[in-house]
């Protein structure tokens, strides 16, 4: 082995520590892509110890994992009870009594190669312009409860949009954990009791289970949630705890009946200790309190869900304990820490799907030699810790622009300090309407507009590069662009016959 770590020998067996969604996603995936290798696939989990499993909704990236995977769409959202979702809906967070929506499309298009919402911002002015909502085909489609798959063709203003999944999380372990299975992967039963590291190089040799059976590995990826039995019980890599900036500790969660069709979008409300989230499956809705300890009690916090739940609640709230942050190392020596166990970002805007999904792909290219060249880690934690931080800016910006004053949360988390690097990309935005853009980092000018504008930030001023179009051709195209978007919205299937036409799952729940 040299310096770096490179040693020329390849990685002939991957342990995986821990089942649910993020072993079995970490499963699929590296089945799928390693399945015609050497390279044998071992995962370990117990029965006995329960999954989180209360993330059910996603963002669009997913559709590219399950492409990856040849996995047949219909078939798939048929086995996890799925709903279609064009967004992700905000009550209350601007003010109390106000909604909208982060869509996962664009909000018109570019006019003379200057950004449609500079022309929004210099028609608002004038008073000739609508809510930014009404320029958005994913958002009118959500409101309407409609929808459709994007239009293939580019010209078209049904390829605007893009869409993701609700689904049951413990469903898509299961439909994924067949897949692996499938493809080699091999389950074992059984609780950790110790784990072997070498003396030498402190890189993790084995897990010991106690029926006494020792399971040894090249490389292991932690998938064991908050615990991070390797990353940290084993390994002390240590946590970058981000409480002060995104102070939720606690989420209580419960499945509730059904007693309306499902709408294509999730929905987050805020509440006076936090913010209460809403996902539509076909067979029943999950509902959950992500919340602030100091602010309210287990007891009230399971009270409140309960008593703003649609439906009957289909069992007792079950309760989560989290600190926001991140492990100091996502990759640390031959162990790669995956989902809860890299870290935790309260699920406000679905992306706990999405950071697995990230971590496994980043994983496969720069899959290592047995060595774990120092390189390739650096490079991982880069990635991740990019992925973490950009994400963790636009949470916190959902809390800070708020003009909420009604509750002592909402009082303090007006007034807390926020993150340099959000705090640099809030001042341009309130100049005139820029919106930082970074080749690597999931959330697009969309989502910060959406954000931006849904919680009343309007900037002072606009593109000056707006005026070369004259006011009243802009405001005749922004007429034009608001009355295709109704109309084709509304030509639109309902959401709920797109299901039962497509992949109705009524006899599977």
């Amino acid at each position: 082995m040299d310096e770096n770590g490179r040693t020329g020998e390849a990685i002939r067996r991957i342990v995986i520590v821990g089942g649910g969604t993020a072993g079995w996603m970490t499963a699929a995936g590296l089945s799928a892509v390693l399945g015609g290798t050497r390279i044998a696939i071992d995962l370990v989990e117990s029965a006995e110890i329960g999954t989180v499993g209360v993330g059910e909704a996603t963002v669009p990236h997913i559709r590219n994992f399950n492409a990856k995977l040849g996995l047949d769409e219909a078939d798939f959202m048929r086995k996890t009870q799925a709903t279609y979702k064009l967004g992700i809906e905000f009550r209350d967070w601007g003010r109390k009594g106000e909604s909208y929506i982060h869509p996962f499309g664009a909000f018109g298009q570019p006019l003379g190669g200057v950004a449609f919402h500079q022309h929004w911002l210099r028609a608002r002015q004038r008073g000739e312009a609508d809510s930014i909502e009404a320029y958005s085909l994913p958002i009118i489609a959500a409101r309407l409860k409609k929808f459709a798959p994007p239009a293939t063709d580019p010209r078209s203003l049904g390829s605007t949009f893009s869409y993701a999944y609700q689904f049951d999380a413990a469903l898509y372990a299961q439909y994924l954990r067949a897949y692996a299975e499938a493809r080699g992967v091999r389950r074992t039963e059984g609780k950790i009791q110790d784990v072997s590291l070498d003396g030498e190089t402190g890189f993790v040799q084995a897990v010991i289970l106690e029926s006494g059976q020792r399971i040894e590995g090249d490389l292991f990826i932690d998938c064991s949630g908050f615990r991070g039995l390797l990353i940290e019980q084993a390994l002390k890599t240590g946590y970058e705890d981000w409480t002060h900036w995104l102070p939720c500790d606690r989420a209580a969660a419960v499945p509730c009946d059904s007693v309306e069709p499902p709408t294509p979008y999730t929905r987050a409300t805020s509440d006076d200790a936090g913010w209460r989230w809403r996902i539509p499956l076909q067979h029943r809705v999950g509902n959950g309190y992500v919340y602030c300890s100091h602010y309210i009690s287990d007891d009230e916090a399971a009270r409140v869900l309960l008593a703003k739940l649609d439906g009957k609640a289909q069992a007792d709230p079950r309760f989560l304990r989290f600190t926001t942050g991140r492990r100091k190392k996502q990759w640390n020596r031959n162990v790669v820490a995956i989902g809860l166990a890299s870290g935790f970002l309260e699920p406000l805007e679905s992306t706990s799907i999405h950071l697995i999904q990230l971590a496994v792909s980043t994983l496969l290219e720069l899959f290592p030699e047995r060595g774990c060249a120092t390189a390739d880690q650096d490079e991982y934690n880069r990635v991740m810790d990019l992925e973490f931080e950009r994400i963790r800016d636009f949470l916190v910006l959902h809390y800070h622009a708020t003009q909420r004053d009604d509750s002592a949360f909402w009082r303090d988390k007006a007034a807390a300090p926020i993150p340099d690097s959000l705090a640099y990309k809030m001042a341009l935005f309130r100049d005139r309407g820029v919106v930082v853009k970074y080749r690597d980092g999931f959330f697009l000018e969309p989502s910060w507009l959406a954000v931006y504008l849904g919680q009343n930030i309007l900037p002072r001023g606009y593109d000056p590069m707006a005026d070369a179009i004259d006011p009243a051709e802009a405001a005749r195209k922004l007429a034009e662009l608001k009355a295709a978007v109704q109309s084709t919205a509304e030509a639109m299937p309902d959401h709920q016959a797109f299901l039962e036409r497509f992949c109705d799952a009524r006899g599977a729940a």
